[in-house]
Formats: structure tokens, sequence, C-alpha cells
């Protein structure tokens, strides 16, 4: 069995962005079926500093898709696969929403280029494909996107929130704080986790979001789970947030939580008054009370 060291070994140097698209390209000039071909995702984005685990997220408008879904062998001509994953195939990871007209290829090669190709049947153009503001046109038989605009991260800014959106963050937040509490007594850590972990945290990085976006007017992406949040906040700020993630230990995951308390009730007072929004502030003081009175009782 070989391991990963010795798939590196074996392989070529990394290809560069130039030889990959120059690949893709003329695969996509040389197959009759495929019409068009879009880089999309961070390697688009001319904010975004490039580095080598970028992924290429490629996208194939395709003639006679079921020809290439038939045989997926047609994809070894991106080279030598380490892993690969067919989302679409897989039950396991499928969304239990709107099934997309497209086939997606995720591909990571031994050299450590990362491919993420989508194939999109041209037919369903009209009807179901949406343009990401994040694209760039590689090739384009059929002049379909002639009137593109240049590439940037309007579609991935972070968007101003409705009250009602605001007030059941914050209900969520603090509502399903008080299962840590209730886990933590227990010494039921795998659960007590994956609640902070969870829903409180989903919760938490929402409110974070939006408290950076009034700082920013609703001008900057926020990033997939907060990636981006780092170069958006005070430096002390973004080392706190940071402390909230503890380790196994009840004694870490009780500081750690009422530090995301008073952090998420400083950011949703500031949401809501850049807003103009209500902040239920006896639910914060109630349940705050309640989880302190909870922690001095178990020790």
């Amino acid at each position: 069995m070989r391991t990963f060291d010795t798939h590196c070994q074996s392989s070529t140097v990394m290809r560069s962005s130039k030889e990959i698209k120059e690949f893709i390209t003329e695969l996509g000039r040389k197959d009759i079926r495929i019409r068009s071909v879009l880089l999309q995702g961070s390697r688009a984005n001319p904010l975004v500093i490039p580095d080598r685990f970028q992924d290429f997220d490629i996208v194939f408008i395709v003639d006679q898709m079921d020809s290439f879904t038939a045989d997926h062998g047609w994809t070894s001509l991106f080279g030598d696969r380490m892993i690969w994953q067919l989302p679409d195939e897989m039950q396991t990871v499928q969304d239990t929403g709107v099934q997309s007209p497209g086939f997606h290829y995720l591909m990571l090669f031994t050299d450590g280029v990362r491919i993420d190709l989508t194939l999109f049947p041209a037919e369903k153009m009209k009807s179901h494909f949406t343009r990401d503001s994040l694209t760039v046109v590689w090739l384009d038989k059929d002049s379909l996107f002639t009137a593109i605009d240049l590439p940037g991260d309007k579609d991935y800014l972070i968007r101003k929130p409705a009250e009602k959106e605001f007030a059941e963050c914050c209900n969520e937040f603090w509502w399903v704080s008080t299962y840590i509490t209730k886990g933590l007594a227990r010494k039921q850590i795998s659960y007590t986790k994956a609640m902070m972990e969870g829903p409180v945290r989903k919760m938490f990085m929402r409110m974070i979001e939006w408290y950076i976006g009034t700082e920013t007017k609703f001008s900057v992406s926020f990033g997939m789970s907060g990636k981006m949040m780092k170069t958006h906040l005070d430096q002390k700020e973004y080392k706190k947030i940071l402390k909230t993630y503890p380790d196994y230990k009840i004694k870490n995951i009780r500081k750690s939580l009422f530090l995301m308390t008073d952090l998420f009730s400083k950011y949703a007072e500031q949401v809501s008054e850049i807003l103009h929004y209500d902040y239920n502030q006896d639910e914060y003081m109630i349940v705050k009370e309640y989880l302190h009175w909870q922690s001095s009782e178990r020790k």
C-alpha cells in the first residue's frame, strides 16, 4: 500500500496555475461537447492573495452530459488522483434542497492540485444557471458570456439581516446555551461539545458576521466559517474569539462559554444599535444569570 508521501515522491512537481489553465482550455477546445469553460471561486477573486492550496473551481457548460457521467473514467485526463468524491452519487453528503442539474467531481491529485469540476447541461442554461460574480471566462464557443462583468465578490458580501432574523439568532443562541450547562453538569462532554460547536457556534459566528457588517457598512466578505474575519477585526478581538474554542476539559468549556456569551451580547448590542433593532436584554440577563448559577451549583 502506497502512503501519501510515496504518492508525492512518485509524482511530478506541482503543476502551475498556467499549466492547469492551458490544459483545461485545450481540453475544452478539442472536445466538441464542451461549449464553455469557466473559472470560479477564490482563484477568480482579485482580492484574494493566491497560494498553492487554492482549488480550481471549474465549470464546463456541456452538450450530451450523459456521455460524460456514464463513465467517469474520462476524468483520468486531469492527472493521477490521490482521492476524489462524487457528491451527486453519495447519499450521505447530498443536500436535502433542490437538486442541481449539474454534476460535480471533487478531485485531489498526487501533485497537490485540487480541481472541483462542475458539469452543467447547456440546455438548462436559461432555466437553471445562475451566474456567480466570481467568474472568469476561459472559453466561450457560443458567446454565452460576452456581457459578463469583471469578477468581484459582490455575491459574497455580508448581508444585512432582517430584524426578525436578528431576534431569532439571539433567541437560538441563548436558548441552546442552556444545553451546554446541562451537559457539563452531567459530564456528557461529547453532547456538550456538539451543542457548543453546533447551534451555539453557528449563531455566534452569524452575530460576528453582522457585527463586522455594521463596522464596514456591509461592504466586505466574511468567508466560509469566518475565514476572512481576521482581516476585519482588531487582533485583540480576534484572539478573544479564538479563546472561545475550548478543549474537552469542563473548566475550559465553561470559561469559553462565558467568554462567548459576553462577546455575543457585545456584538448584538452594536448590531441592534446601528440597525435600530430591538435587543431583548431581559433574555440575555436572565440566561446569563442562569448559566452562572448552574456553574456555581456544580462547583
